[in-house]
């Protein structure tokens, strides 16, 4: 029996062990210096809202990892010594392992703001972040302004859930647009306009200069870079993206990039080391993704096929298309397939926004082929098989749009747009594209 050791417990960590545990008797253990139970990370905003208590958060019960013969151990693993396969902890613990999977995550990027480690200061990520934030903010009489550092999804959580309690909310991004380094102009845009109307002080092009201290080591105010402008306030969240959790592995023989390097196999340079998650890095990326893909679902992707390697039936790691959702304030976003913010050489664009600016597509082709590379959506909710359907097909632009009332996933009495939609495209493109009735048979090859 193997004792296989997995270094955090987030969605990647818990997937590869209870993975493990169907394909095997291997000892397993996990490790987690944050918490003792997995819980969903997402989830954490809705806690704080008030829509969950922190236990809602955890999808197993307590008893599951008994039941499962998957040991916890709650602990900071310092350093790990690969030749003699030994973990070493903070309060000097030692664990030896047979195989081990670093399943780290990430942590929130800090860039040596002064006042950076104040209290008063966090990100948006662990559990002591939500605990952080209800002692500093718990209302708008204790918190009378937050300051947030960063755009992003991260922030924009933030946000919410800081105007949730009527806290007054200043939004620094240092972006001409919000989000614009993944979003084109016209998404970008319509996020600008819905966060101003949730009435949070959007401020573009400004960056943080420093974080100004009170007499009791709490931040009281924040600097902006450009103006000198000081802004007071009783929090600050610094959302300026996440960076791989890997600085106790500096001195591992374990090679390093931006995060842990991995093969396709996601293995190390190491035998019986292995990375997922946030924190794993590909030595050639896949298709056109990027390195690091610090996505839930992607986590668990990997966590499940890590889970073969280590049982002996050795399994190269295959995400599939790019997909991915998220919520802005009030606003659903999906994009399947690569909607880049800037198009390509090769690439056509299609961009429809309904009148009352909360409801957009974008839709990106070959401008050659008419093959369909991506979609971005807000606002109207997208079946996720039809367009990983399509993208597998290779279908025209044209397809998309004559079956677009396939995708649509809405409730049944939402406002439908896919006649105007597609009147558009033809008045754009001086296209003549009819919408057809649904067809799943001729879509998916099943029963309709």
């Amino acid at each position: 029996m193997q004792h296989i050791v997995i270094i955090g417990n987030g969605i990647s960590g818990v997937t590869a062990a209870r993975h493990i545990r169907k394909l095997s008797g291997n000892k397993i253990t996990i490790i987690s210096a944050e918490t003792e139970f997995f819980f969903s990370r997402t989830a954490l905003m809705y806690v704080y809202m008030g829509h969950m208590k922190f236990e809602h958060t955890q999808p197993y019960e307590k008893w599951f990892w008994k039941k499962n013969t998957i040991n916890l151990k709650k602990g900071f693993v310092e350093s790990v010594n690969s030749e003699i396969k030994e973990l070493s902890f903070s309060n000097g613990d030692k664990m030896n392992y047979d195989k081990l999977i670093i399943a780290t995550g990430s942590k929130p990027n800090k860039f040596g703001w002064p006042g950076q480690d104040l209290k008063a200061v966090m990100g948006m990520y662990h559990k002591q972040d939500l605990e952080a934030i209800e002692k500093y903010a718990p209302n708008n009489k204790e918190c009378k302004r937050a300051v947030i550092v960063g755009g992003g999804l991260i922030g924009i959580e933030l946000a919410e859930i800081l105007r949730s309690r009527d806290i007054p909310v200043t939004f620094l991004v240092r972006e001409k647009s919000f989000w614009n380094t993944v979003l084109p102009e016209g998404e970008s845009q319509m996020i600008n306009r819905h966060i101003k109307e949730h009435h949070i002080d959007l401020r573009l092009n400004c960056n943080l200069k420093e974080i100004l201290s009170d007499e009791n080591g709490k931040a009281r105010a924040i600097v902006i870079a450009e103006t000198g402008e000081e802004i007071p306030c009783d929090l600050v969240g610094l959302t300026a993206g996440v960076s791989p959790n890997i600085s106790f592995l500096k001195d591992s023989r374990i090679e390093l990039g931006r995060g842990v390097k991995v093969n396709h196999f996601l293995e190390t340079n190491i035998e019986d080391i292995y990375a997922i998650g946030d924190c794993a890095e590909q030595h050639e990326p896949i298709d056109q993704k990027r390195p690091i893909e610090a996505v839930w679902y992607t986590g668990r992707m990997m966590g499940e096929t890590l889970a073969q390697t280590i049982c002996g039936n050795r399994t190269e790691y295959k995400p599939g298309h790019w997909f991915n959702s998220a919520k802005f304030l009030d606003i659903e976003y999906q994009t399947y397939g690569w909607v880049w913010a800037q198009p390509k050489e090769n690439e056509a664009r299609f961009y429809w926004e309904y009148k009352d600016g909360k409801k957009c597509i974008h839709l990106n082709y070959d401008k050659n082929t008419r093959e369909f590379i991506g979609i971005n959506t807000f606002g109207i909710r997208m079946r996720h098989e039809f367009f990983d359907s399509v993208l597998i097909k290779k279908q025209t632009v044209e397809f998309v749009l004559e079956h677009l009332a396939d995708a649509n996933f809405d409730p049944e009495f939402y406002r439908l747009h896919e006649k105007e939609i597609v009147a558009k495209f033809n008045s754009e493109k001086n296209t003549s594209i009819q919408l057809k009735k649904k067809s799943w048979s001729r879509i998916f090859n099943t029963n309709a």
